[in-house]
């Protein structure tokens, strides 16, 4: 198979960009597509612990997104509906971070900045381009992509990377995505002047849903809704006024913030606990949000980006020392390396969201992990610094629940 490029990755966001980007610094010829034109916005978080900074850092690029903005933030703060609440802070871990403080940064600006440094890595970087994925007898062979003047050509690779999020059409190529029980969508606004808001992102979790509070810099705040997809078409046709609404029903949240100050509309995204069927086929690998996302409450989407591009890197270059497309032999030690790097975390995600499932539990938990001096380790668990074993174990369990 002659390929005018040896990866084509659909998706430019954190996972796809730095998958380019990785890949073209190593010598490989890549091209990266989007549909959308940066810089873009994007329904996201926007926070990143120590670890995601550390990432950005080895990629050399930390000082420039620092430069163009964000906020630096100390941990994680977490209002339980009954009351209790716990302030876990990065600083006060066991390992420690890279440092002491995370970073909360507009993905407009941080979306930009990884573009750029593909494109300057030697990426070709098209963007409002993906059409569908091509595919040939062996399996994934590139992508359909649209030129500027609207005529759909082929863009063939040896491998084709999905980074293009939770309704991936690279997934979908592969046998498709499963939903788990837990459909929650998200809705996420910035706005400006939240009063009480300071160096540690704020996380209000109510009887039926959840608030984020995560300050950008500038006094603007990403403020995210996270509700059931039952409460969620409440919103049909009246995304703006049912965000509003709903935010009432949190004591912490809703007189801290004016409907007049959103500076930026509302964005929707969801179902969440989603996962792909398979993250690798002939000639194909999933990353970042294509290959699973569970749910947003750790807010360690972009750092597990980061950690999957890296992945990806160590995957590709092995599976495409021979000719012709990655064979699914050769990328299979990419699902092993996944597992390594993530199931304690995913163990962690589903153990969090289910127990807020029932509020006078999930209020038990967070009073004992404040009382015990705890939440620091579980903040770090979340924020992918600490190993899991640290809360995945007995003796820690045991001082939550007793």
């Amino acid at each position: 198979m002659n390929s005018p490029f040896d990866v084509v990755v659909a998706g430019a966001g954190p996972a796809g960009a730095v998958t380019a980007l990785r890949l073209a610094r190593a010598g490989l010829r890549v091209a990266a597509v989007d549909r959308a034109v940066f810089p873009r916005d994007k329904i996201c978080s926007e926070y990143m612990s120590p670890e995601g900074v550390r990432h950005l850092d080895t990629l050399g690029l930390l000082a420039q997104v620092e430069r163009q903005g964000g906020c630096a933030i100390r941990g994680t703060t977490v209002y339980a509906a009954k009351g209790s609440s716990l302030t876990g802070l990065f600083a006060r871990t066991a390992p420690p971070p890279f440092r002491e403080t995370g970073l909360s940064v507009s993905r407009r600006i941080l979306d930009q900045t990884l573009v750029n440094a593909a494109r300057e890595a030697g990426v070709e970087v098209m963007e409002r381009t993906v059409v569908g994925v091509l595919r040939h007898e062996k399996g994934l062979g590139g992508l359909l992509v649209r030129d500027h003047d609207d005529r759909v050509r082929e863009l063939s690779a040896r491998l084709t990377v999905g980074a293009d999020g939770l309704r991936s059409l690279v997934a979908k190529a592969m046998n498709g995505s499963r939903t788990g029980r837990l459909r929650r969508y998200a809705f996420v606004a910035h706005i400006a002047g939240v009063s009480g808001l300071r160096d540690t992102a704020e996380l209000h979790v109510g009887a039926d849903g959840y608030v984020g509070l995560n300050p950008l810099g500038g006094g603007v705040a990403n403020v995210a809704l996270v509700v059931p997809q039952d409460r969620a078409r409440r919103a049909g046709g009246r995304t703006e006024a049912f965000f509003f609404e709903e935010l009432a029903r949190f004591p912490g949240v809703h007189d801290r913030m004016r409907r007049d100050a959103m500076v930026r509309e509302v964005l929707v995204t969801g179902p969440f606990a989603a996962w792909s069927r398979s993250v690798v086929t002939p000639g194909g690998l999933l990353v970042g949000d294509a290959a699973d996302f569970f749910d947003p409450f750790t807010g360690e989407g972009i750092c597990a980006a980061l950690r999957g591009a890296e992945l990806v890197e160590d995957a590709a270059r092995a599976a495409l020392e021979q000719p012709g497309i990655a064979t699914r032999a050769a990328l299979r030690p990419y699902i092993a390396a996944r597992r390594r790097a993530f199931l304690g975390k995913w163990i962690v995600e589903r153990a969090i969201g289910y127990a807020m499932l029932a509020p006078a539990l999930f209020d038990r938990a967070v009073s004992r992990l404040e009382r015990r001096g705890l939440a620091h380790t579980l903040i770090g668990v979340t924020g992918d610094f600490v190993p899991p074993g640290a809360v995945l174990n007995p003796v820690f369990l045991s001082q939550v629940v007793f």
